[in-house]
């Protein structure tokens, strides 16, 4: 029972939002150079030290906050959240982060059409469950060592590609985005479905195509991966919350269905008590009328 209290005490830490102290830490507050800045970021910027901007960390956790939010409720109504990041810095924290929590995630090239095009990707994703199919049942034993080597790459690179989506069957619910500006075709994309973006956009970016912007630095891997843990916290939290009513579900119906089983025999025993109440007014009447046929005549 104490390592149950201590485990849900860790996990509630876990999902705590990060405070300015941690964000400080991380370097979320470096944006860019003064003159790659974007004005739309203005509002999201607490100062310029030595050619600098300096993003404003107190935005930057209430931000935080209504994302962690908002993932938690998605991921708590079963919804998938995709996960993009091709930058070489925040791949391997997004691909980690990510498996954790059971969410699809792109860290490669951004296939074009990925999500305007979905049944087209689906097509090569269930290519590639085929391949693996013929290669396990033997159907492949009869190529030549060329022709085997040339489906073994063709399945490599749809594997590196599209490996990491394979379970998303339709499409996301949302977007969580690192570095808008770089993955401007993604964010494009799922604004023209009407897909909810989340991203996190330095001081270079335009926050304008994001519906829930997370002011931060998107160039150093802390910062991207104090942002990550804080969100995924949150989508754990919603899919543990989700488990939990499921479970609840369950326990009522099979409640519902014991309580069922203890009332049928009581109904019918009610049912068979009524019969005989019934049978005993109709059983009396002829004895009764019998009765009094045999007083009318001593009457007379």
């Amino acid at each position: 029972m104490i390592d149950l209290v201590e485990s849900k005490q860790i996990l509630f830490k876990t999902m705590q939002t990060p405070t300015f102290d941690q964000l400080l830490d991380a370097t979320c507050h470096f944006g860019h150079l003064k003159r790659k800045w974007n004005p739309a970021m203005a509002p999201y910027i607490f100062m310029e030290r030595n050619g600098i901007h300096i993003i404003d960390l107190y935005k930057t956790q209430a931000k935080l906050e209504e994302a962690a939010a908002a993932l938690k409720n998605i991921a708590k109504s079963g919804k998938k959240v995709l996960f993009v990041a091709t930058k070489k810095q925040a791949k391997q924290v997004v691909a980690d982060r990510a498996t954790s929590v059971g969410m699809p995630y792109v860290i490669e090239r951004w296939p074009g059409g990925m999500l305007t095009n979905f049944p087209t990707i689906r097509k090569a994703v269930k290519k590639m469950a085929n391949i693996d199919k013929l290669m396990s049942d033997g159907t492949f034993g009869n190529l030549s060592k060329r022709e085997l080597l040339q489906v073994q790459r063709q399945r490599a690179k749809l594997e590196k590609n599209l490996g990491s989506i394979v379970d998303l069957t339709r499409l996301p619910s949302a977007l969580f985005v690192v570095d808008v500006m770089k993955e401007n075709n993604a964010v494009r994309e799922a604004n023209r479905l009407g897909i909810p973006v989340f991203g996190i956009a330095d001081t270079n970016s335009d926050p304008s195509y994001v519906d829930l912007v997370i002011p931060a630095n998107d160039d150093a891997k802390d910062s991207v991966e104090v942002i990550l843990n804080a969100c995924c916290a949150a989508i754990a939290e919603g899919i543990e919350e989700r488990k939990a009513e499921k479970a609840d579900e369950k326990a009522a119906e099979a409640q519902a269905d014991a309580d069922a089983e203890e009332v049928k025999p009581r109904r019918a025993a009610g049912a068979r008590r009524a019969r005989k109440e019934e049978a005993a007014p109709a059983a009396e009447a002829p004895v009764a009328e019998e009765a009094a046929e045999e007083e009318a005549p001593a009457a007379e």
